[in-house]
């Protein structure tokens, strides 16, 4: 019996190699146990690594775990972007609709051929859920983690999003913040213990460009990521968050939100993600998100198990 699978590192939410987001992706990965996949995750040492696998049954096409160097997650943005991209440059599928099985549940990702032998990948994200805003012990919890004051916020309450993996939104006042953080990671994977959420996407309206609607960073040390270069699971969020608090100028509600979040930048892996969110005209609530990104190879190769 053959014991080996083909191996891919894509870098996400770039077209530039060693920027971006990398993520490890096994494309036929079925014989493949728990325990192997987790320990190729950790071996990769990505924030993600996604491993392709047969449907399960009828409603969708394939199923993809997501496993971060310690634990499995049920969904991960920039890893689904590189699945499909991989799929496409293999010529699996390669422009139109997939449905693929997460933990999160299906999801839609479409292709969009940009180039020739090159794609653009877009995931649809589940309707977006908006829970608790921290305060009190909790609030202050954050900000001595993050080693901010109630002064370095911007405009917008700190609070829990979900399009399928919850972050919390956290705004601050400018980049000069942004760029400077340097949290107490043992302080914000003991918070997420008691709020129930592991990621942090810190992010800023202040300075940007002209075709950017915010930069951000996102950090998640208790699923053992220090900090996520380029993260489509929390863009998508701060995309519905944006609109419900009406922070962004009214011309974009016009046909829903589009625009691009830039991230990583602090850390040298700079990266873009696309965000769409459809906005229902009877109330301008956010309802339907989806991102996209570009991506390319770093390497490929094989693992003999």
């Amino acid at each position: 019996m053959d014991n080996t699978y083909r191996i891919y590192q894509i870098d996400a939410f770039t077209k530039t190699r060693f920027t971006g987001n990398p993520a490890g992706v096994v494309p036929e990965a079925a014989g493949l146990d728990e325990a192997q996949m987790q320990a190729i995750a950790r071996e990769l040492n990505n924030s993600e690594t996604a491993f392709i696998l047969p449907p399960r049954g009828p409603g969708h096409d394939l199923h993809v775990r997501f496993f971060t160097p310690t634990t499995e997650v049920p969904v991960c943005g920039h890893a689904t972007i590189a699945s499909h991209y991989v799929r496409a440059i293999e010529g699996t599928h390669v422009q139109g609709r997939v449905h693929q099985l997460t933990g999160a549940g299906v999801l839609a990702v479409d292709v969009e051929p940009m180039a020739p032998g090159d794609f653009r990948i877009w995931m649809h994200q589940r309707e977006p859920t908006f829970g608790a805003v921290l305060a009190g012990g909790h609030r202050q919890a954050l900000l001595a983690a993050l080693r901010l004051s109630d002064d370095d916020l911007g405009p917008g309450p700190i609070q829990i999003v979900s399009t399928g993996h919850s972050k919390v939104m956290v705004p601050l006042r400018d980049r000069v913040l942004l760029d400077a953080l340097a949290p107490d990671l043992g302080a914000l994977s003991a918070l997420s213990r008691v709020i129930g959420c592991n990621g942090y996407h810190a992010f800023t309206l202040a300075d940007p460009a002209p075709d950017t609607l915010a930069h951000a960073r996102m950090f998640a040390p208790a699923i053992g990521i220090a900090e996520d270069p380029v993260t489509g699971n929390a863009n998508g969020p701060l995309g519905a968050y944006l609109v419900l608090h009406r922070l962004v100028p009214p011309a974009l509600f016009h046909a829903g939100l589009v625009g691009w979040i830039s991230q990583g930048e602090a850390i040298g892996r700079p990266g873009r993600v696309k965000v769409e969110v459809s906005v229902d005209p009877a109330n301008g609530q956010p309802t339907h998100v989806r991102i996209a990104g570009d991506a390319v190879v770093a390497f490929r190769g094989e693992i003999k198990l």
